[in-house]
């Protein structure tokens, strides 16, 4: 029954293809008979009129070539003249304009699931489900646009590129933002430790399973102690909030104006104000209690500073608290030059005494700068004050003659931007 049908169905397919095609041969020949006919009138008529023997000529090869237009219509209309293979449509040289028909083979084909993609179309991280250790009470579904964001930030290509400038700070903040979602519903503002190594190490895998770079703990200096609240004092809410005037913090860091806060800052001085208020109880408590051991202050400083970004992670929505972090990252990492100084002893040696532009100064300089401009991404700030290091450095080698201005030497040229120079 299915061979009869698939015969049947075969045989209708041609029989309308050869409908179609005696179709247009009809259609061509009554249009081609028309053309004969206007061409023959007019021939009879210029004919009656007693013209010259070149209005004839003139006639007889209007009427030519009105039957080759009808004839190579004929031709671009003849199956058997059609590619089965993909080829450019070219415009017709000779006949007449009809209607365009786009074969299917001219339209560009979209690759399906599974096959490579051209150069121009962008590839992305391969994504999976994360192998997570079960021990973390977190519904990390709860986080997803904060984590995707980290884990596009912090992506496997280039991740140790602009780990300093985007992905450290979006880390770090992320990171701030768990601490406030754990605790929501509890009065503690830090993770104990056990739970900390679970949820830290369950944050990585997922950032990792997006696409991710693995190593971004160790490119970011952050572990689990982070979400724990290390030496810290305070770490719940009610001790918090009786030692700090959380009106004033919450008031100063629920809008942080990016352009002023790095010069005239108001979240910042709350912040800190906080982590002293909160960390001085610790000196309170080793004085009055006598416990054995001192605690460092500028680290109980920071570990409460750490307490305070979960106090507002906890008070402020996601997005708002994830903005203010930002900010706030960004103006400390402006403060100082991430790149690695060496001993830049050659080119010491070879801009010493230089007065004038000097082929082997400028070489010697244009060959350090290409080397410590690939450690990294830096902002225009930080590349003013590595630029301003350096300068000091060569000073201090005896280099009295403005470099820069001989060589020119620009500021993009301290960072990654400008290695298309060298």
């Amino acid at each position: 029954m299915c061979s009869s049908s698939s015969g049947f169905t075969a045989w209708l397919q041609s029989s309308l293809g050869c409908i179609i095609h005696y179709n247009r041969v009809f259609c061509c020949m009554i249009q081609w008979f028309r053309r004969t006919r206007r061409a023959m009138d007019c021939f009879q008529t210029f004919s009656l009129h007693k013209g010259s023997l070149c209005q004839q000529l003139l006639l007889f090869i209007l009427w030519l070539s009105s039957f080759q237009d009808v004839a190579s219509l004929q031709t671009l209309i003849d199956p058997s003249n059609i590619s089965s293979t993909s080829e450019l449509a070219n415009p017709p040289t000779t006949g007449l304009f009809e209607p365009i028909e786009i074969s299917p083979a001219v339209v560009p084909r979209y690759p399906y699931l599974g096959e490579s993609l051209p150069p121009m179309y962008p590839t992305f991280p391969t994504t999976y489900e994360p192998n997570l250790t079960g021990r973390c009470p977190v519904d990390f579904s709860a986080m997803s646009n904060i984590m995707g964001k980290t884990a596009s930030d912090c992506s496997l290509p280039l991740a140790a590129l602009v780990g300093n400038v985007i992905c450290c700070p979006q880390l770090g903040s992320l990171l701030h933002i768990f601490q406030g979602y754990y605790s929501i519903n509890s009065d503690k503002l830090v993770l104990r430790n056990a739970v900390a190594n679970d949820c830290f190490s369950d944050i990585i895998s997922i950032l990792a399973s997006r696409g991710a770079n693995i190593t971004i703990p160790a490119l970011c200096s952050v572990k689990s102690l982070n979400l724990t609240g290390g030496s810290c004092p305070v770490m719940d809410v009610n001790t918090f909030e009786k030692t700090v005037n959380t009106s004033k913090l919450l008031e100063a860091c629920s809008v942080v104006d990016p352009l002023k806060e790095c010069c005239r800052s108001v979240c910042q001085p709350a912040i800190m104000e906080a982590a002293l208020r909160i960390s001085g109880t610790q000196m309170m408590l080793n004085e009055n209690k006598n416990i054995v051991g001192e605690t460092n202050n500028v680290d109980a400083i920071n570990d409460c500073k750490g307490v305070v970004y979960s106090y507002l992670s906890r008070k402020l929505p996601p997005d708002v608290a994830n903005t203010a972090f930002r900010i706030l990252s960004a103006c400390k990492v402006n403060k100082v030059c991430p790149l690695e100084f060496n001993q830049p002893s050659e080119v010491i040696k070879a801009c010493r005494n230089v007065a004038a532009p000097s082929p082997s100064c400028c070489s010697s300089l244009n060959t350090y700068i290409a080397g410590i401009q690939k450690q990294m991404l830096i902002t225009n700030k930080q590349a003013i004050i590595c630029a301003t290091m350096f300068g000091s450095i060569l000073r201090k080698g005896g280099v009295i003659t403005n470099v820069y201005e001989l060589c020119d030497v620009d500021l993009k040229d301290f960072s990654i931007q400008g290695m298309d120079a060298y």
